[in-house]
């Protein structure tokens, strides 16, 4: 029989904990205990938590129907119930430190105890004693007034019965209902080039839960976008608009970042970078922007202005009013499910089939319910997964006609009747779980383990038998996201996000006991029975204000700092310091959760080790050098992070006492050795990293083996330190069967004998569960037999890096799941033979490597021959990438046939003869040498690389051309460098998929560039063509204009370069332009700049800076504008007429005699740089009132006049 459709009141779990808690506790664990058992308190404090039990559910339904009067009683339960769990919490930490055991001197510390003692010394005198009887009348009193509130009993339910799982997943997001439409119209306007705009803004507009987000993803994966659009990059906005944050997160979709800072001017440079001349789709999704920031979005988009026509924006929103403010066309509005669509996307979710024709007596009742959901498929989804508990046609009726549908209607609030129904029948555990997320801001993204550590150590977890912790908080993750209270993300993979519609429900039901500081408001203060304390470091909340709460909240539980602060809130007076902060934690000693990621802070104080209840602890990206040996004193400690703490060299000498630890990240700190008594730290379950100290008296490898519980990764390093293979062995990494990745480092500089090294790593051998190995350093010369042996079924990624006297590679051609393999700097290998394909005594005939998609060697000098398999056995079927690099003395050839190659790379191999194996769907083709270039030329001419889009040609200095015309057609971005001998190819006609061209040091008998035979060139850059004396534009007879593509023009050091197009007919879309080093130009502006032209750098150019000096440029639309010129003939800037009013950037740098800058009507100058400009002041009396950053490098009149100092 299938259970009830019952959910449970959102303190029952919490009262369960409690007594649990409660009923564990021996009472002649220590003297206090026992007085309060003498004194009947503990009797009377269980028999009012028994008493309260029954009434909870009934109490949660009149809560529902906005009961003042249960509201508050609950609010007073609540508040009680903490109360009772810090009391119990500070008991059974006395009673376990000191047990018998815990008192011998090997477990725990004699400093320890005097610390935990001294804690909790105070509690036990006449306070604690008064704190607990004032505790028990509070909840009698509870209990009394319950009677008079009408709660009625309601049976207790067994709180670890688990019949409310969903055992299967929800709808895949491939099954999508009612959408084709709406998912055809977007595309047909996001593949429509004839849009007027160059770059256009599409707005999605619709209510919460319709399903926007779903649309625009549908949208974004489809294999016509991807083929339409260059770049794309997905950004969720949400309410708070941070140009910052966005720009950060469009680089680095758009490739990466090599810029970690938060100047909007180098990151937009950036952005502008990565979008130059390409095609690219954007979507920003869940955007909440008015008229008032109108000027921060036309901020945000100016590096789109670099992209090329026909780039689209996708905006989706609830709001009208934002996109009236975006919009460049009409926004698409979607509407609501119909009826048919919400029924297929409700069986989808209930029986996993939108066609299921089981429980057919469901149906009528079944399209009610659907009915109740009003078209929104997130409600749909929601109660669909609730239904799929139980097939119960009498429950389904239930839920159908409970008049709690009624009371969510008339509270017409933002939050939709159909979540807070399945909210209303989640479990109270996992209720606990899902409020508690309210802590983070919208669109966060969660990562699943993070979160489950903080569920742990909040206790929202219930045990249950043998399982740990972290398998029950997996299962509870499990649950939220099949029930779509948690989604996986749309954009990035391994990570979930909370629908802001579910947010909310989460906000509203967290109540005054959860604070989440974000937005500054007067009107909203902390109040005195938070207990969960959260900032959002990218609001305008101040730390401060959180410290002058502390006395209000001093039964505070958690202190997190979401994301990065960068306000670096204890950069304080010299006088504060170590000591504010420990003030600041003297007044939070209830705390469990604390997270300081990411502050400066160089310390803690000793008073860390005063919370005891302690279980959590972040102090990752902090510049913290030393830890107190009081951290020792934790003993409830389970997670320990201390990430990227550089400057921590150890870990405090007790951490033997942190006898509850389960999880230590100290991955990037700066530790030299783990310290004595790790093997006592039974419960950890995560250990990044260990390292292997240099003490003889300390043998930290044994204590690893005792480690059984480990999981996931670990890295092992400095292996130096390990005396011989038989220590090795006492690692046990063998047993280790739940760690996933591996890593063994030895250090570069040590100098163990080689037969050391051999023994070690045979010794060290993984669990053949292992999924991915790094081997790093390794001197011996050769591998043991188990590294490839085809019982490590499992793994997919094997890199083996500095093992530089290894003579030949291990058998790894037949593990069967490798897809990825990297070998580096083996330097003494010469031969790669049948040994590397197959293991020794092997007669299979089955293809050597059979799914290995990527293939790099690096840094083998001495790598001569690489025999290929023999005509009877295949290899490498599904090789994709290819990658052989500084291999000087190799010889002989690549493997002949590698049919799913796409992209080779071959470099600074001199020696390889090298030959194009056949590779049908190559695309990406990097080679280096003459004779490589020569062999790609040859193939080319023989129409043997019809697919390839990428080709790069370095340093060949044989004479050499393309033959006419012989260009591959799909050929959409060519690299030359260090070629001087290279001829471009005459073409006959135009080539039309080249996008980009990059020439340097290359081509010297070019002396014109023929812009006209590339009409979608969008970048074009050469340097050091010497011979260079125009760029052709066009046939002189013809009107048409060649370059209508180009956005990004770089020419540098071609010094015969005098003749220049007129840009504005030749490249009207023209966005970046540099010359450096081009002398012989003297101007290029007959008719004006390029209209479009937004930024401009001219350096080293002596006759063309004059020219443009003397122009009058007011009129242009420049926004940046960098000159370099290191000649006396200016002394003024500019010499007549004004400078665009619309620079925002000014950089002048190199100039000797200038003496005047004019800057009058540069009202929009924001940054101004001037550089080495001695004599250069300023005419007028004041700079624009737009500038926000002044750099003036060197000494300078203007200097002086503003009073800074050299």
């Amino acid at each position: 029989m299938a259970a009830k459709l019952e959910g449970g009141a959102y303190l029952s779990s919490f009262v369960d904990a409690v007594l649990k808690k409660l009923s564990s506790l021996d009472v002649n664990s220590t003297p206090m205990a026992r007085k309060l058992a003498d004194q009947d308190l503990l009797q009377r404090l269980k028999l009012s938590l028994r008493s309260v039990r029954p009434v909870l559910d009934d109490a949660e339904q009149k809560l529902i129907r906005n009961d003042q009067e249960v509201k508050r009683w609950l609010l007073d339960l609540q508040d009680a119930l903490y109360m009772a769990d810090d009391l119990l919490d500070e008991l059974s930490t006395k009673a376990a430190t000191l047990t018998p055991t815990q008192r011998d001197p090997g477990n725990y510390s004699s400093m320890c105890h005097s610390i935990v003692d001294s804690i909790l010394e105070d509690s036990d005198d006449d306070d604690y004693e008064m704190g607990v009887a004032d505790l028990v009348d509070k909840l009698e009193s509870i209990v009394e007034e319950k009677n008079g509130l009408g709660l009625k009993d309601e049976p207790v339910r067994d709180p670890e019965d688990m019949s409310w799982r969903i055992e299967s997943s929800l709808v895949e997001s491939s099954e999508i209902f009612g959408r084709d439409n709406d998912k055809e119209a977007i595309i047909k306007l996001l593949l429509d080039d004839t849009c007027y705009a160059k770059i256009s803004v599409i707005p999605i507009v619709g209510m919460g839960g319709v399903g926007k987000t779903t649309l625009a993803q549908l949208v974004y994966n489809d294999e016509r976008v991807d083929e339409k659009f260059d770049i794309k990059a997905w950004v969720c906005v949400s309410d708070q608009f941070d140009i910052v944050k966005v720009t950060k997160t469009l680089i680095e979709a758009a490739g990466g970042s090599s810029y970690n800072g938060n100047s909007l001017d180098l990151l937009q440079t950036e952005l502008k970078d990565k979008l130059m001349g390409k095609k690219f789709l954007i979507v920003l999704d869940d955007v909440w922007i008015d008229n008032s920031y109108s000027r921060q979005w036309k901020t945000l988009q100016k590096p789109f202005q670099f992209g090329k026509k026909g780039s689209k924006v996708l905006v989706t929103t609830r709001n009208d009013t934002t996109a009236d403010v975006v919009k460049t066309i009409s926004a698409y509005k979607l509407s609501l499910l119909s009826e048919k669509d919400c029924w297929s996307l409700f069986l989808k979710c209930v029986f996993l089939s939108s066609e299921s024709k089981e429980y057919s007596t469901l149906e009528p009742v079944g399209r009610e319910l659907v009915k109740k959901c009003k078209g929104l498929p997130l409600a749909v989804e929601s109660l669909g997964a609730l239904l799929r508990t139980n097939y119960d046609e009498r429950e389904w009726d239930s839920v159908l006609k409970s008049e709690l549908w009624e009371v969510f209607e008339d509270q017409n609030d933002e939050i939709i009747p159909a979540l807070s129904m399945s909210y209303y029948y989640l479990p109270s555990t996992l209720k606990r779980c899902f409020v508690h997320c309210s802590l983070f801001p919208k669109n966060y993204l969660f990562v699943k383990h993070e979160l489950i550590l903080l569920w742990i150590a909040e206790e929202l977890l219930q045990p249950k038998g043998k399982k740990d912790l972290e398998e029950i908080g997996s299962e509870y993750f499990d649950q939220l996201v099949a029930r779509s209270f948690l989604q996986s993300s749309s954009t990035y993979n391994s990570f979930y996000v909370i629908h802001d519609l579910m947010h909310d429900l989460a906000t509203t039901h967290a109540g005054e006991f959860y604070f989440r500081a974000e937005k500054l408001d007067e009107h909203i203060r902390i109040n005195n029975k938070t207990r969960h304390l959260s900032r959002n470091a990218r609001g305008n909340y101040p730390f401060a204000q959180i410290v002058a709460a502390c006395g209000r909240v001093k039964d505070a539980r958690t202190l997190l700092e979401i994301s990065f602060c960068q306000e670096y809130p204890f950069v304080a007076p010299s006088t504060k310091g170590k000591n504010f902060l420990h003030d600041f934690l003297s007044k939070l000693k209830c705390l469990r959760v604390l997270s300081f990621n990411a502050f400066p802070l160089y310390s803690l104080p000793d008073s860390i080790g005063n919370l005891i209840h302690l279980r959590y602890l972040d102090l990752s990206n902090t510049t913290t050098e030393i830890l107190p040996e009081e951290l020792c004193c934790l003993y409830n400690l389970q997670t320990l992070k201390l990430k990227n703490c550089r400057l921590l060299k150890k870990l405090p000498c007790n951490m033997q006492d942190l006898v509850n630890l389960r999880h230590l990240d100290i991955d990037g700190a700066g530790l030299e050795e783990m310290p004595k008594g790790m093997s006592k730290l039974k419960d950890l379950q995560f250990l990044s990293d260990y390292i292997v100290g240099k003490h003889a008296d300390n043998n930290q490898i044994k204590e690893l083996g005792a480690l059984a519980n480990i999981q996931e990764s670990l890295h092992v390093c400095q292996l130096e330190n390990i005396e011989d293979g038989a220590q090795a062995l006492e690692a046990r990494i063998a047993d280790k069967k739940h760690i996933r990745v591996l890593y063994l480092t030895w250090s570069s500089n040590s100098h163990s004998h080689i037969d050391d090294y051999q023994d070690i790593l045979n010794n060290l051998r993984p669990h053949t569960n292992l999924r991915e190995l790094s081997i790093k350093e390794y001197k011996g010369l050769t591998f043991p037999n188990w590294l490839g042996h085809s019982s490590y079924k499992s793994m997919t990624k094997l890199y083996l890096y500095g093992c530089s006297n290894c003579l030949e590679l291990p058998s790894l051609g037949h593990l069967p799941s490798l897809k990825c393999l990297r070998l580096s700097n083996f330097y003494k290998l010469q031969r790669i033979g049948a040994e590397f394909y197959k293991e020794d005594g092997s007669s299979s005939r089955k293809a050597a490597f059979p799914v290995l998609e990527t293939l790099s060697f690096e840094g083998m000098d001495c790598w001569e021959e690489w025999l290929s398999v023999s005509s009877e056995l295949d290899a490498f079927p599904q090789l994709r990438e290819l990658t052989v690099r500084r291999c000087p003395a190799l010889r002989g050839d690549l493997p002949i046939q590698l049919l799913a190659l796409q992209s080779l790379c071959i470099d600074q191999c001199g020696q390889l003869d090298f030959s194009l194996p056949r590779a049908d769907a190559l695309l990406e083709l990097s080679v280096e040498g003459p004779q490589k270039v020569e062999a790609v030329l040859k193939a080319i001419a023989g129409n043997q690389l019809n697919c390839l889009q990428s080709l790069s040609i370095t340093n060949c200095c044989s004479a050499t051309s393309f033959l006419v015309g012989s260009m591959p057609s799909s050929l959409q971005h060519l690299v030359i460098n260090g070629c001087p001998y290279i001829e471009l190819p005459v073409l006959q006609q135009q080539h039309e998929s080249l996008q980009s061209i990059s020439i340097s040091n290359s081509c010297h008998s070019l002396t014109s560039f023929p812009l006209a035979s590339f009409p979608n060139l969008t970048t074009l850059r050469i340097s050091s063509c010497i011979n260079l004396r125009s760029l052709l534009a066009s046939d002189p007879t013809s009107a048409s204009t060649s370059a209508s593509s180009l956005h990004s023009l770089t020419i540098e050091s071609c010094p015969s370069l005098g003749s220049f197009p007129t840009l504005e007919m030749v490249a009207p879309h023209l966005e970046y332009l540099l010359l450096r080093e081009c002398p012989e130009i003297e101007s290029f502006f007959e008719g004006g700049l390029p209209p479009n032209l937004r930024e401009l750098k001219i350096q080293h150019c002596e006759k063309l800076v004059k020219y443009l000096a003397s122009m009058d440029l007011c009129d242009h639309c420049l926004t940046c504008l960098d000159i370099r010129h290191p000649y006396d003939n200016i002394k003024s800037f500019p010499m007549g007429g004004s400078l665009p009013a619309s620079l925002e950037t000014l950089n002048l740098r190199s100039f000797p005699c200038l003496e005047i800058l004019d800057c009058k009507g540069l009202d929009h100058l924001q940054r101004l740089l001037i550089d080495y400009c001695p004599r250069l002041d300023v005419a007028g009396e004041s700079f624009p009132a737009s500038l926000s950053m002044l750099h003036l490098n060197g000494p300078s009149l203007l200097r002086k006049r503003l009073g800074i100092n050299d």
